[in-house]
Formats: C-alpha cells, sequence, structure tokens
C-alpha cells in the first residue's frame, strides 16, 4: 500500500498505518501554496501584513481583503484559501459578541485563540467536513498588553513574539529572527513588516501583489485599525531600496 493517501485520504477522520491524517497535510498544502502573512508582536502593540497576490488586472485594488477585524481589539489574517479565513474570521466575531455578552468585558487574545483553536480542530474530526485550508495569525491588545497567536490547520496554536504563514514563511521567519521585536515600536514594526513581505515576495518570483498592513496599537487608541496610507507608502518605498541595495551589494 502507497504511502501517500491511498484508502487514508477519503475522510478526514481516518488515520493512516504510519499516524498521519492526509487531509489535514492537504489543507497545510493550500496555506503553503498562498501569500505570505505575518505578525510582528513589539512595544506598544502589534502589526499584521499580508502579500495579498492579484490574480487579475480587473481586480478593484483592496477589495477582497485578507485582514479584517473579530472586535475592535482583535485583528485576524489568513493565508490560504480566502473564503476559509472569511468564516473562521466570522466564528471568530461570533466568539467576541458571546464572550462580551457573557463576561461583559472584551475577549483576551489566550481565550479567542483557545475558542477558535476548538473551532478549526472541531473540522478534523467528523467525516461530514474537511480540515479548513488556512493558516490564521490573530493579534490582539488590550489592558496595554501586546498577544499574537497563531493557529494550523490541524488547530494546533502557539503564542509568538513573531511568525509568518503562507508561501515565503521560512524566508519571513529567517527576517523576522533578526529583529529585536521587544525593543522596537510599532511604527518600526510597519517598515519592518512591508521590508520581510516584499524579500519574501522577491525569493518567492510570484505575480504582482498588494501590500495589506493593519495594526493595533496606543496610536490606534487600542483599536485594530488600517495603518494610514502615507505611512504604509513611506514603508514599502524603503523596503524596495533596503532590497535593491542588498541586490547591489551582492
Amino acid at each position: 500500500m502507497s504511502g501517500i493517501g491511498t484508502g487514508y485520504d477519503i475522510y478526514s477522520s481516518t488515520y493512516s498505518p504510519d499516524g498521519r491524517l492526509f487531509q489535514i497535510e492537504y489543507a497545510n498544502k493550500a496555506v503553503e501554496n498562498s501569500g505570505t502573512a505575518i505578525g510582528l508582536r513589539v512595544k506598544g502593540g502589534v502589526v499584521l501584513a499580508v502579500e495579498k497576490l492579484v490574480q487579475s488586472k480587473l481586480v478593484v485594488p483592496g477589495s477582497n481583503k485578507r485582514i479584517l477585524s473579530a472586535d475592535m481589539h482583535v485583528g485576524i489574517v489568513s493565508a490560504g484559501l480566502l473564503s476559509d479565513g472569511r468564516y473562521i474570521a466570522q466564528s471568530a466575531r461570533d466568539e467576541a459578541k458571546s464572550w462580551r455578552d457573557n463576561y461583559r468585558q472584551p475577549i483576551s487574545g489566550k481565550s479567542m485563540a483557545d475558542r477558535l483553536g476548538l473551532f478549526v480542530q472541531a473540522h478534523t474530526l467528523y467525516s461530514s467536513v474537511r480540515p479548513l485550508g488556512a493558516g490564521t495569525i490573530i493579534g490582539t491588545y488590550l489592558d496595554g498588553e501586546a498577544t499574537l497567536y497563531m493557529i494550523e490547520p490541524s488547530g494546533v496554536y502557539w503564542g509568538y513574539h513573531g511568525c509568518a504563514v503562507g508561501k515565503g514563511k521560512s524566508v519571513a521567519k529567517t527576517e523576522i529572527e533578526k529583529l529585536k521585536l521587544d525593543e522596537m515600536s510599532v511604527q518600526e514594526a510597519v517598515r519592518e513588516a512591508a521590508r520581510i513581505i516584499h524579500t519574501a515576495h522577491d525569493e518567492a518570483k510570484d505575480k504582482d501583489f498588494e501590500l495589506e498592513i493593519t495594526w493595533i496599537c496606543e496610536e490606534s487608541k487600542g483599536k485594530h485599525t488600517a495603518v494610514p496610507k502615507d505611512i504604509v507608502e513611506e514603508a514599502e518605498r524603503l523596503a524596495k531600496e533596503s532590497i535593491k541595495s542588498e541586490m547591489d551589494d551582492a
């Protein structure tokens, strides 16, 4: 019996003889074929960024956003199937609303990640559903404390200072590891996020893309909002200059 699929990938609830769940591995492949998404947890907030690949020149710029809000203080970015990412974001909104209704306070990043992790994992347990093909990064800023979590298609989640998911995650992780995130301001994090996304895209040599960047920080009054256009444009300009300089030196 072949080790790849054959007979054991019909249902997500069926293990192969060597203990693998092939449909979850296929979901991970869907994430790896998507544009790169990153999250940076720094002093004073969280920055989320994503490389949104442009599928057609006819698509209206700024449409089909990959970074969404689950609550005023919660931002979500996904890599993988766009529809699955929106499905997860809608579940996150439901969880945030339920938490406010029950406890009369905003949900914490840890509780949101825990609930969404269980929601994603539930799609790996039954033959009537399929694993969600989206890797999700959750950023929050509440009572002066920033949190960052990433949920895998299996439902496993981890807390991070910085994380990346998608096609260029290896390049992005290498760049993130070089940063002193605890000493960095959100303004600096925006510039670094733009540079990392452009670097990962340059390595991939893929089609055109749009850069989406949002933040949750003191500057945004603790709300998840898009980074002002002038700051993003300046960050992209510096990113392109940095990459060009590195290529010239090489």
